[in-house]
């Protein structure tokens, strides 16, 4: 008997194929690379739109994100019109069975996608040997993890995008952690006396006569 797990990824699986197959893979497709070109639209021309906006956002970085932003929705509007016409002619055509199959196959894999998505964000907040036992005893579970650990390893070391200013400031040992705090040192000018040693003689006070070993009589 499949478990609860089991039951969300066919059912995410079928309901990403069928709304795939309806909407053809033409658009699904033109629909992930619109995004795609909105936001390099954004990024790329944000510099042409801040002259306009500084009389009202004078302060970085409030003034480069509302200028991307702007740009972004528009562009977004733009391509999505654009490829929503086009997909429809597609789907109207003689390829149009050929574009609905292909389209229920990339749903179906951007159903598995999303729930091994899913799947390694639980993983992260929940351990494995902690999940409930309809989850551990699932079918699909060896494969979501599988693929989990494919995807996870491909993905580059997020630390690169981190600037390096902010790397050196969090990374920087602070003073107690070098060895105790300032007053806990020793001061470098003002060395701490060191213990006598075992073997050496202790010196003698001098006498009060005034003499030295001989307690003050003449030889």
């Amino acid at each position: 008997m499949p478990s609860y797990l089991d039951l969300g990824v066919i059912a995410i699986v079928l309901i990403s194929a069928i709304l795939a197959m309806l909407r053809g893979f033409t658009r699904e497709v033109l629909a992930i690379a619109s995004w795609v070109a909105a936001a390099a639209a954004g990024y790329y021309l944000r510099d042409y739109l801040t002259p306009y906006l500084k009389p009202y956002i004078s302060k970085e970085p409030g003034l480069s994100i509302a200028a991307a932003t702007i740009i972004f929705f528009v562009a977004l509007i733009v391509v999505s019109i654009i490829t929503v016409n086009l997909s429809d002619a597609i789907l109207d055509s003689k390829v149009g069975a050929l574009d609905r199959s292909l389209g229920f196959l990339f749903g179906v894999a951007r159903g598995f996608l999303l729930c091994v998505i899913g799947y390694v964000f639980f993983s992260m907040l929940d351990p494995v040997d902690r999940q409930p036992v309809w989850m551990r005893e699932a079918k699909t579970r060896p494969l979501l993890e599988s693929v989990g650990k494919d995807i996870t390893a491909m993905l580059p070391d997020m630390t690169a995008l981190v600037p390096r200013d902010v790397m050196n400031k969090f990374s920087k040992p602070k003073p107690e952690d070098a060895g105790g705090t300032p007053s806990d040192k020793p001061d470098a000018g003002n060395p701490e006396p060191s213990a006598p040693d075992a073997d050496s003689p202790v010196p003698l006070p001098p006498s009060r006569n005034g003499g030295g070993d001989n307690g003050g009589k003449e030889p």
